[in-house]
């Protein structure tokens, strides 16, 4: 085996070639040869080349840490539950996107705990600050750092979970991987993670409506037996204020009182109940999404299922469309009255086969599972492995999904920005003839040659 070590001193260019090559080497100090001479060429490569032992072949294993999210528009997390703060690095936004710090609050209010009796009690500002990557109220175009500190952290509440693990939670699983965990609040496994990926969705939601209007909403549509009927809600006409108008976040009035009803009697005797959340996303530009491993609602249901607690990810008619004919499921095209592209029914969910966008309203649904740390007794198995009842302590929510809407919204608006981004990179460098109508909302593409688009640039 040979171990090579260069200097280039002078790259050639694009457009030429070396006539002459090396011909001369040279012993070193080491047992090694030098090639340092081209001739008739003033570019010098310094190479030194030492023979190794030989050695058997090692397997390496490169395995991904998973606290980064998004190619272009990269999001890295940071923080436990109960350590000194919670935040996240958001890497790959454009420069000169308008943004302040409250337009993160916004949207962390809505997930902050102790908002009300059906959410944890703990009580938290969430204030968050701006470290950098922003300057006289615009992005830079440099890393974006976001930090919140922790403040009312009890760790007490969690000494018997340094003892005995919580059925279905992460304590028992992060042992078996790491052999070691935070037991206070759970550490990473706790929802409080879910900070840094709402600060970045808001960073997310902004770009997406300034460069193409797209809107992402969420709401609770069941808590355990509690559902709202699929016909009840208009997603072109569903605002943000019909979802912040109580505090279970379901559009509907009547549905949500029945749904807090549900939570509270779950609340009151130690247990908890699970849900699902409902997103849209209006106005999505066509086109996102790549085949065939980057299809856009593979990207969706890998975002939305990163989130705590989720069991269950479904895109347009779901589960349901699989009891379809073909001729039931298929969404027919037309052209309306302004000459646009539409679909007269949107049963894809706004995302055609091969993974990309038609332009049409993306629906998903997204299932949470019951909160796993209840006051009920149950039975589990100490660290040492043996057999016990548990009790938990400490504050929780008895259902995850009114405080998830704002993190869902988030995850959607994330990977949705690095599509665009990713589109734009790829697809509209160029202009090109595509002699087609514009998908709805969008503007007809322009009959313009390669060599012309060239000349404009």
């Amino acid at each position: 085996m040979m171990k090579a070590a260069a200097i280039v001193q002078s790259p050639w260019s694009l457009n030429q070639k070396p006539s002459h090559y090396p011909y001369k080497s040279d012993l070193v100090d080491g047992g090694g040869f030098n090639l340092s001479t081209f001739k008739g060429s003033s570019i010098k490569i310094q190479t030194t080349i030492f023979p190794l032992q030989k050695q058997p072949h090692k397997l390496e294993v490169r395995a991904s840490i998973g606290n980064t999210f998004g190619n272009l528009f990269r999001v890295t997390t940071f923080g436990e539950s109960h350590g000194g703060g919670v935040g996240c690095i958001i890497d790959g936004c454009p420069p000169r996107l308008p943004l302040s710090e409250s337009d993160m609050q916004v949207e962390l209010d809505r997930r902050r705990p102790g908002q009300s009796r059906i959410t944890t009690p703990r009580k938290e500002s969430d204030t968050c600050k701006i470290l950098s990557g922003v300057g006289q109220g615009s992005t830079l175009g440099t890393p974006i750092a976001v930090s919140v500190p922790n403040t009312d952290q009890r760790g007490n509440d969690y000494s018997e979970m340094a003892l005995a693990y919580r059925p279905s939670h992460a304590d028992a699983t992060y042992d078996f991987k790491y052999g070691v965990r935070a037991v206070e609040g759970g550490g990473r496994s706790s929802a409080r993670e879910t900070i840094g990926r709402v600060a970045a969705g808001a960073v997310a939601k902004k770009l997406l409506k300034i460069q193409s209007a797209t809107e992402v909403l969420a709401y609770v549509s069941r808590v355990h037996g509690v559902e709202l009927p699929d016909d009840v809600v208009d997603h072109e006409k569903l605002t943000i204020e019909q979802i912040e108008s109580n505090i279970v976040r379901c559009p509907d009035p009547v549905i949500a009182e029945e749904m807090i009803k549900a939570i509270d009697m779950v609340r009151l005797r130690g247990d908890s109940v699970g849900g699902v959340i409902t997103c849209i996303a209006r106005n999505v530009p066509r086109g996102l999404g790549s085949p065939v491993f980057d299809k856009l609602e593979a990207e969706l249901a890998k975002g939305l299922m990163s989130l705590p607690a989720t069991k269950g990810f479904e895109i347009g008619s779901g589960f349901s469309g699989s009891k379809m004919t073909g001729s039931e499921h298929n969404d027919e095209f037309y052209i309306d009255d302004s000459g646009n592209v539409r679909t007269r029914t949107n049963r894809s969910g706004g995302i055609q086969v091969g993974g990309i966008s038609n332009g049409e309203t993306i629906v998903m649904r997204v299932a949470f599972k019951p909160t796993s740390t209840i006051t009920t007794l149950q039975k589990t198995v100490t660290r040492e492995g043996h057999e016990t009842e548990f009790r938990a302590r400490g504050r929780h929510d008895p259902c995850v999904v009114p405080r998830a809407v704002p993190m869902v919204e988030a995850m959607v608006a994330l990977v949705l920005a690095d599509q665009l981004l990713q589109h734009h990179a790829q697809c509209q460098l160029l202009r090109f003839d595509t002699n087609l109508p514009p998908a709805n909302g969008e503007k007809g593409s322009e009959n313009v040659t390669l060599e012309e688009a060239a000349t404009r640039r």
